[in-house]
């Protein structure tokens, strides 16, 4: 009787197998429609998460303001994650060398496992794309001038990205927070790299009256 009910069961499958492959979790690579460039104030990650790991881009003296999260690919409703490449993974040397804007190499090999892999490109290429981006954005340096503490609101932060990037849009980015923090600017860019304007699912806009901003380390 088990042997019918298997052989039942396959003639049912089979069929199924063949025309819908069974793959590993994550989408194609290289299937995407935009990118967003997730910038992290360095100081208040460092309160919110870093102090508590130890991480040595809290340190005293390390002057990290704002520095990249990540560059991720992005559908006009949701995004992809951990895609399936055939592209071979970072080495320790390649991922140390993203730790001048991305605060370490530990930080840059999740982004590549998790985001990396949907871009369709080698390490090597979305690495070099990554740091393009992170150099096409230009950072208000007003920030870095912070001596105490302050509170402000989300839209002064925007603003100010806005003054100093010609072709940036209001629709163009989200400033986030996080337990009164300003956590991350986000900004959306084609895949060439050009400002455009964000999908709904991205816009999602700090909505207290004013967080705090900590100075540079």
């Amino acid at each position: 009787m088990r042997k019918l009910f298997f052989w039942v069961m396959m003639s049912f499958l089979l069929p199924l197998i063949h025309t819908n492959p069974l793959r590993a979790d994550g989408e194609p690579a290289g299937d995407f429609d935009y990118y967003v460039l997730s910038l992290s104030w360095s100081p208040n990650w460092c309160a919110l998460e870093g102090d508590g790991r130890n991480a040595p881009e809290c340190e005293e003296g390390a002057e990290l303001g704002w520095i990249m999260h990540g560059l991720w690919p992005q559908y006009e409703q949701g995004w992809p994650s951990y895609c399936n490449t055939v592209e071979r993974n970072p080495s320790r040397s390649d991922t140390a060398e993203m730790a001048d804007i991305m605060g370490s190499g530990g930080l840059a090999w999740h982004q590549w496992n998790k985001h990396g892999r949907c871009s369709g490109l080698s390490s090597d290429a979305y690495y070099a794309l990554s740091r393009e981006a992170y150099e096409l954005v230009t950072r208000p340096t007003a920030f870095r001038r912070l001596q105490d503490d302050i509170r402000l609101p989300a839209s002064v932060v925007q603003g100010a990205f806005l003054a100093e990037n010609g072709g940036m849009t209001e629709d163009g980015l989200t400033v986030t927070c996080r337990e009164n923090f300003i956590q991350e600017v986000r900004i959306c860019l084609t895949p060439d790299l050009e400002f455009r304007t964000c999908g709904q699912d991205t816009i999602r806009d700090c909505s207290l009256s004013s967080a705090t901003m900590h100075p540079l380390r």
